[in-house]
Order: structure tokens, then sequence, then C-alpha cells
């Protein structure tokens, strides 16, 4: 049998968690935060809507977004704006602080019919619009759109009827006449 002798130490104890516990969960917390804002980056990449393509014959072709709708760059009085290609819509119509940033002052009070129900907003002229290489001067802008950032817009039918528009598969293509 054995016994300890009464001088003899006890038992060490493990020692509690201390500094290099948290150092852990925080490194821990850290990585996945890292990874997630990479995979937040890179879905954002991904579901970015594929660039127009100007063809050899001057026309412009415009590949469907997944989310089903038609996405091109442009321009209104030298402003940039991201078009959604809006075949149903009577007008180009923007946002507020894009009608400002264009110069886009005054105009005609008017209600616009929508999806979404009865809005107000103003008709005005804009000088110049313009989708990859494809310009129109002096068309009826519709001011009131709340799309989803300041420089998105509608490019409706006053633009697309200047232009011969088809469609093949997922592509939409706009042809100078």
């Amino acid at each position: 049998m054995h016994h300890r002798p009464p001088h003899a130490p006890a038992q060490p104890s493990l020692p509690a968690p201390r500094a290099s516990s948290w150092r852990i969960n925080l490194g821990i917390a850290a990585f996945w935060l890292a990874a997630l804002g990479v995979l937040y980056i890179a879905m954002e990449h991904y579901l970015q809507p594929n660039a127009a393509v100007v063809t050899a014959s001057g026309s412009l072709q415009i590949e469907r977004h997944r989310d089903g709708h038609f996405y091109v760059d442009g321009s209104i009085n030298g402003q940039p704006v991201r078009f959604m290609v809006d075949t149903g819509a009577t007008y180009i119509t923007i946002t507020d602080t894009l009608a400002h940033s264009a110069g886009l002052q005054g105009g005609e009070v008017v209600q616009f019919r929508t999806a979404n129900g009865t809005r107000t907003g103003r008709l005005v002229r804009a000088q110049s619009i313009a989708v990859g290489p494809l310009r129109v001067n002096n068309l009826t802008i519709g001011i009131g759109y709340t799309g989803s950032d300041a420089q998105a817009a509608l490019l409706g039918q006053n633009f697309l009827r200047q232009f011969d528009v088809s469609m093949r598969g997922n592509v939409l293509e706009l042809q100078p006449r």
C-alpha cells in the first residue's frame, strides 16, 4: 500500500485556460470572417451581368442575366447608368439621383402606371442617351424610378424603337437601322 508522506506536495492541477484559448478562438473567428468575405466578393462578381458585345456590323448583343433580365451599361447626358431592358416601358426611366447628376431638371409632372402601382414622376428631355456604340439624342426621360441603386434605369421603347430589336436564345440584339 502506498502512502503519501505528510510533507509530499499534492498532485499538480492543470492550469486554467488562459490567453492561449481566446487567441485560438479569435483565430478561428478571423479565419471564418475572411472566408465569408472572399465568398461574398466571389458571389458579387459571379452575379454581375456579362458585358454587352459589339459586333463587327455595329450591333449590340446583350446576354440574358441569371435573373431573366437583360442589363447593359450606358450613359445619359454623359452620366453612367446600368440599364435594365424593359420592352414594356414606354420611356427610359431613371432615379431622381441620376436625373440630378445628369442635369435633368423641371419637366412635366405625370403619373406612371407600373407593375407596382401608380407613381408620380416627371418627364424631361435628355440631350443624349448612349448604350454601347448606340446613341440617340433628344429623347423624353421619365424620372422617378426606384431602382436597386442610384445608377439603375429602365431602357424603354422610346430608345428601343430606334433600332431593329431581335432575340436569339438568351441574346437580345440591337441593330442600327
